[in-house]
């Protein structure tokens, strides 16, 4: 069996602090009413790069240009690929410096920066605790 393959992003404020949405409350989703990183699955002939650009694009509206947010690939790190019970994560992480209320999110409940303690405290959908302590922990060694 072929296992899905997605992606998600690290997005971090000036503050070091990073953005998480509340997930549907929907019975038919996993997760649901969860905190989470942002991300999405890839499409047939999709880079996980591309993928998460595209992702972020379709999910983060620019409420001043109308149009969606956008991530330079070229300013965007691979942190690391799980394979996790659910199929197998590529993790980006990357710089965003932007207010919560200049962004309509296209899907989920709610956006919010996280500190690293609030984080650390909030149970979050998919294992996102375990790789946000391995990103935390990944700029305490460095």
């Amino acid at each position: 069996m072929v296992k899905k393959e997605g992606t998600q992003i690290i997005l971090v404020n000036p503050h070091g602090q990073v953005l998480l949405y509340l997930r549907d409350d929907k019975p038919d989703i996993l997760y649901p009413n969860m905190w989470s990183l942002l991300g999405g699955m890839l499409e047939p002939g999709e880079t996980p790069l591309e993928c998460i650009v595209r992702e972020i694009a379709e999910e983060l509206i620019d409420n001043a240009n109308e149009i969606g947010f956008q991530l330079d690939p070229a300013k965007v790190t691979h942190l690391c690929t799980r394979d996790l019970d659910f199929g197998i994560e590529h993790t980006f992480t990357a710089a965003a410096d932007f207010d919560i209320e200049d962004v309509t999110l296209t899907e989920g409940q709610a956006l919010r920066w996280f500190s690293r303690d609030d984080a650390e405290r909030t149970p979050l959908a998919y294992g996102d605790n375990a790789i946000l302590e391995t990103y935390f922990g990944s700029l305490t060694s460095a």
